[in-house]
């Protein structure tokens, strides 16, 4: 069993940066690739950024890649989302997940394991 627990969201100006963190219980975190997605307004949970032990195998979406780096320190057990450059199209309210298995993924079913979220509101 994991359970995860998301802080750091905020309102922040368009072009400032803000660093999402997801502290996680659960000795099966190391195991499991982690995730990052985002509910904006009216719109659909979409994929954010995912990776499982290296950055080397990190997967980020196309409307944030360079902007967004997804991180984790197993020490820790957490997962972090640096967020750069911001802009208002970011606001949602952001979802760290663990996934089933170790395997990378997009898709919103490969995670079974959810925090409640954060909220991101960039100003324009």
């Amino acid at each position: 069993q994991v359970q995860l627990v998301e802080s750091g969201g905020g309102l922040v100006q368009a072009g400032g940066s803000l660093r999402l963190s997801c502290a996680a219980s659960g000795r099966t975190f190391s195991t499991k690739a982690m995730g990052w997605f985002r509910q904006g307004p009216g719109k659909v949970r979409e994929f954010v950024a995912a990776m499982y032990w290296t950055v080397d195998n990190a997967d980020y979406a196309e409307a944030v890649k360079g902007r967004f780096t997804i991180s984790r320190d197993l020490a820790k057990n957490t997962a972090y989302l640096q967020m750069n450059s911001l802009k208002p199209e970011d606001t949602a309210v952001y979802y760290c997940a663990a996934a089933w298995t170790s395997d990378v993924s997009v898709r919103l079913r490969d995670y079974g394991y959810w925090g409640q979220g954060t909220q991101v509101t960039v100003s324009s």
